[in-house]
């Protein structure tokens, strides 16, 4: 799969998010996208998952089946998880057993009778992540998957990408928790400044400006808001340990 001078603009006379992006996804490969907030990470993803159509250039050889999760799933919808995962089957005529499958390998197969709307967000991105990888995609794009999950889903998504890579499919993730650094022959891509530049093995991305966020909560509540905190990979300190 290529992309070929592309650009990007939200609309006629916004200014380019995107310019000149010319890369090379190769089957078989993962590639993580890295760069600060609002550099264009998401753009990259949707335009390399065909939900967004470029302004200039063009995107060639993306494969036919292609899974997306986005960063945080929209659970504004009238289904219980099993019905929703139900009409995604139908869509993209994947068999029903693909359903229970991917919810008990993901832990999620308790919550199957649960309205959307109900979930947590860690049970939310499962539930996103079952839908992206149900039809066994040739191209899978995972925008920030690990946010919210829990930490034994968390370790166990960084081999499950390895095996779809290894059997073959081509996968591009932003991953600002850096839970999937340690896989083998990664590609990096750094979008900022509106471009995309590829990173050479060992060099760091531009480092985000950090700043202090004081957040006053229950007592009682104290250990879940850490919890959740530091599984979207934020920093906590807390001035009582």
């Amino acid at each position: 799969m290529r992309l070929d001078d592309v650009a990007f603009r939200y609309h006629r006379r916004a200014p380019w998010v995107l310019r000149d992006v010319t890369l090379s996804l190769p089957p078989g490969s993962v590639t993580e996208v890295t760069g600060r907030n609002g550099a264009g990470k998401s753009t990259l993803l949707r335009l390399i998952a065909g939900l967004r159509a470029p302004g200039r250039g063009s995107v060639r050889e993306r494969p036919s089946r292609v899974g997306y999760a986005p960063e945080r799933f929209p659970v504004d919808q009238p289904f219980t998880v099993r019905s929703y995962l139900g009409h995604m089957a139908a869509v993209r005529r994947v068999p029903d057993d693909a359903i229970g499958a991917w919810a008990e390998r993901l832990a999620f197969d308790h919550l199957l009778d649960v309205r959307l709307p109900e979930l947590s967000k860690g049970s939310a991105q499962k539930v996103g992540l079952a839908q992206a990888l149900m039809d066994d995609p040739g191209l899978l794009i995972l925008d920030e998957p690990f946010a919210g999950l829990d930490a034994a889903t968390r370790d166990t998504l960084p081999g499950l990408i390895a095996g779809l890579a290894a059997d073959g499919a081509t996968v591009v993730i932003s991953d600002h928790q850096r839970c999937i650094e340690s896989l083998p022959g990664i590609d990096r891509l750094q979008v900022a400044g509106g471009t995309v530049t590829s990173l050479a093995a060992g060099e760091e991305p531009d480092a985000p400006r950090l700043t202090a966020l004081e957040v006053l909560v229950p007592e009682s509540d104290a250990d879940t808001v850490e919890t959740k905190l530091r599984a979207d990979g934020y920093t906590v300190r807390r001035p009582d340990r």
